[in-house]
């Protein structure tokens, strides 16, 4: 059984490594499903969109048995340069699951150097964080 996680919040700048003086991760789930968190993250990405230092993801915990973990190249083009929301009638690429943050990073080279001069688009890559809670 999977369990979806929104975490993110105020970083010191915009590399997003770490959040800023006095402000500590929000985490906000768990969700049952990838659409739910997908919402929350939607409602926490709006909230925050005139703050270039906020930053959201969706993180998956796996419940049960151990599960390793995996990565995920997610991206495309958006609507506008706070990368928040997909442009009109596109969807953000899903690619993966990877065994390895070195197949993860393959996979984001590619298609980030395939849309370089295209300042609209944008990949990243997010944990799937697995969890044994039995």
């Amino acid at each position: 059984m999977k369990r979806y996680w929104v975490v993110g919040g105020e970083y010191s700048d915009t590399t997003f490594t770490r959040f800023a003086p006095g402000k500590d991760e929000v985490r906000v789930g768990p969700f049952g499903s990838y659409e739910e968190a997908q919402k929350a993250w939607s409602g926490r990405a709006w909230a925050t969109v005139d703050d270039a230092h906020s930053r959201y993801s969706i993180l998956t915990e796996e419940v049960g048995a151990a599960a390793p973990t995996r990565y995920w190249v997610v991206g495309g083009e958006y609507a506008d340069s706070t990368f928040t929301v997909p442009a009109a009638g596109k969807t953000l690429e899903r690619l993966g699951p990877f065994a390895t943050a070195e197949e993860a990073q393959k996979a984001w080279s590619g298609r980030a150097w395939a849309t370089v001069d295209d300042a609209m688009c944008r990949y990243r890559i997010e944990i799937e964080q697995t969890a044994g809670n039995g």
